[in-house]
């Protein structure tokens, strides 16, 4: 019987290159993501995830209210595309219950409908008990809540995470839109402005 070889005589197995480079290129591609989507957050800079929708009108879309919501009118509506399209210039947000970063930025949201400034939002993929206690407890000062179950909606605006914010033209078209959570300064430097331009142009509108 022959002697089995020995370890430094067996031979070993040519590992393909592609196969060692693929995964370090998909770890890459995800930690840039990443960086861009932290960056994006941090530093309240919607540019660096821009959306392909700004100028346009927004996705048709209709979705269906969540019964029990506290607040003006009651019951509050859901939301649809049309509810967008009344030629007031209106701020849309999309949140969740499940989000930390949603409650961080709420009572900004508050303070902005006390300025009577149209606000409608997409409970994004939400239970509906959950996004009802939220509501409850910390306020609702939105004038309809389309609840996005699916998510589906939230994806046709190009949303990549909650908390979103977009400000709406009067004829639906939208004008500006911040990723992540509103502060008092994003709401004074970015979102009053983008409301205040928005309503000179639904003021002159495009020939």
């Amino acid at each position: 019987m022959p002697a089995s070889a020995s370890p430094e005589e067996t031979p070993r197995r040519a590992t393909p290159k592609a196969a060692l480079i693929l995964p370090l290129v998909i770890v890459v591609v995800l930690l840039a993501f990443l960086f861009f989507k932290l960056r994006a957050l941090r530093t309240g800079e919607p540019q660096v995830l821009p959306s392909a929708l700004i100028g346009k009108t927004v996705p048709d879309f209709a979705l269906p209210a969540l019964s029990g919501v506290p607040g003006e009118p009651s019951p509050v509506p859901g939301l649809a595309s049309a509810q967008l399209k009344t030629g007031k210039v209106s701020v849309l947000n999309v949140w969740a219950s499940w989000c930390a970063p949603c409650i961080a930025e709420h009572p900004q949201l508050i303070e902005l409908s006390k300025q009577r400034i149209p606000l409608y939002s997409i409970n994004y993929k939400d239970k509906p008990d959950a996004a009802r206690r939220f509501l409850a407890n910390h306020g609702n000062p939105f004038r309809a809540v389309g609840a996005d179950e699916t998510g589906f909606t939230a994806i046709d605006f190009g949303v990549y995470g909650v908390p979103e914010t977009f400000v709406i033209d009067g004829s639906g078209r939208i004008a500006y839109r911040f990723p992540g959570p509103l502060t008092p300064e994003i709401v004074a430097q970015k979102i009053m402005p983008a409301i205040r331009k928005a309503e000179q142009e639904t003021a002159t509108p495009r020939s």
